[in-house]
């Protein structure tokens, strides 16, 4: 089985102050970047978003940098982003953190890790627990989920929780 990522959405966010920890990031072309927000952008918006039949985030975009794409998820174009967080402001469950969705964006291209890669930057400066190395698959009933190919998810779907009512 082929090593992959697996993030802890929870594990970002300090429990004490709220505050989000991105750790620091291995990317060549940008030293200040913080590759794992874009992971977490991602996540946020394929797990934690709870698709809003009429989305308001994206009625208000005053830059029409937010779309539903053709599986129902919302995406942004961080070109025409920004950045004026009225997204975040206006969204009814607070599902889009201004911490994450912000107007710089950031990129993470996985360090090219394979199944000999025993640590990466991102793992060894953020909270312990939130990204880890894993040799496992997508699993619902453990709320895991695959981002793609190489990144799982744990996080709780708004699905989850209408399932359990």
């Amino acid at each position: 089985m082929k090593k992959k990522l697996l993030i802890d959405l929870a594990k970002f966010r300090d429990p004490v102050n709220g505050k989000y920890s991105f750790g620091k990031c291995a990317y060549d072309f940008h030293p200040n970047n913080l590759g794992v927000k874009a992971l977490v952008e991602k996540a946020m918006m394929l797990f934690t978003c709870r698709k809003c039949e009429d989305a308001p985030c994206i009625a208000i975009c005053p830059e029409d940098a937010l779309e539903k794409n053709d599986d129902g998820f919302i995406e942004r174009a961080t070109n025409l982003c920004v950045g004026c967080q009225s997204c975040v402001a206006i969204c009814p469950f607070g599902t889009i953190m201004n911490e994450v969705f912000t107007y710089k964006t950031s990129i993470c291209d996985l360090c090219d890790f394979d199944d000999n890669t025993e640590t990466l930057k991102c793992i060894e400066t953020l909270p312990e627990g939130a990204i880890q190395f894993v040799e496992m698959e997508a699993n619902e009933t453990e709320h895991i989920y695959a981002l793609n190919d190489k990144v799982l998810v744990k996080e709780l779907k708004w699905e989850d929780f209408k399932r359990n009512e």
